[in-house]
């Protein structure tokens, strides 16, 4: 695609091979669809591989992988597949992570944790996510690529809940400015995303309507985010217009982390006295 100065529009990942973990459902399906509409081709690696299948399914030059952050071989295994398959990786887009209603149940606060969630956590979440990295990394070295972390505003922020899952992300984002500092003069950029609240069809199911709408409250925008919009953040960011970009984390919450606590009642106080 060419715009009107003539130039390649350097968003477009035209030619490009993206590896998404977690590409099933969600932010990681998202993302998936956009940067195929934007000329990449895709590999949607999961744990859930019929649900990969299924997200593949229609999308052109699109792959299901099977993978397990637990295992380091099926790390491994994952990478070699997709390389062998489309001769290249320029993307990793390390999405992937250990959560659900289930798990969220039970991680709340330190006093109260089970050291078997809180390691295996940080198995899938930063160990996961490191073996990925270093299998990747020779295959964007070659292509001059990109890794682009998903890790959340809850890295950012203490909260009650959710004590395991903000630390491990916390942990993605040094780990995240390690890789741009030691591989950023071999070619390779590496950036992360931090999303708030997004409303994924498994978090409209299974997150109270009451909490949603205290998050909501607290959101700068006028809504919470969708899929959608962290997918666009993500393919900025693993794109060219954003080569000058690299050790950085960009907060896509809807400016939740970005003001003082409880603007929502301030909204309500001055609002009701205008």
């Amino acid at each position: 695609m060419q715009s009107d100065s003539g130039k390649a529009d350097a968003i477009r990942l035209d030619g490009k091979v993206a590896i998404i973990t977690g590409g099933a459902g969600g932010i990681g399906a998202a993302t998936a669809r956009l940067m195929v509409a934007r000329g990449a081709r895709v590999a949607i690696a999961d744990i859930a591989l019929d649900a990969a299948r299924a997200v593949v399914d229609g999308l052109p030059d699109a792959m299901a992988v099977p993978l397990d952050l637990e295992s380091e071989d099926s790390i491994e295994a994952m990478v070699a597949q997709v390389s062998g398959h489309f001769g290249r990786i320029d993307i990793l887009h390390n999405n992937a992570a250990l959560l659900g209603p289930d798990i969220a149940r039970q991680d709340g606060d330190v006093e109260h944790m089970g050291t078997a969630l809180w390691d295996r956590t940080y198995a899938v979440n930063v160990r996961g996510t490191m073996i990925a990295c270093r299998a990747a990394l020779p295959h964007l070295r070659e292509t001059r690529g990109n890794i682009v972390n998903t890790v959340s505003n809850l890295a950012l922020q203490g909260h009650v809940i959710q004590s395991a899952y903000s630390s491990s992300k916390a942990a993605i984002i040094q780990m995240t400015r390690s890789i741009a500092a030691s591989h950023g003069a071999r070619g390779v950029r590496c950036n992360a995303v931090a999303p708030g609240m997004t409303l994924t069809p498994a978090l409209r199911e299974a997150f109270p309507p009451a909490l949603l709408r205290a998050v909501e409250a607290e959101t700068l925008r006028d809504r919470l985010g969708d899929p959608e919009d962290i997918a666009e953040a993500v393919a900025f960011l693993a794109s060219d217009a954003a080569r000058n970009i690299t050790g950085q984390l960009l907060v896509a919450d809807g400016g939740c982390a970005s003001h003082v606590p409880g603007i929502a009642q301030f909204r309500a106080f001055f609002g009701e006295h205008q």
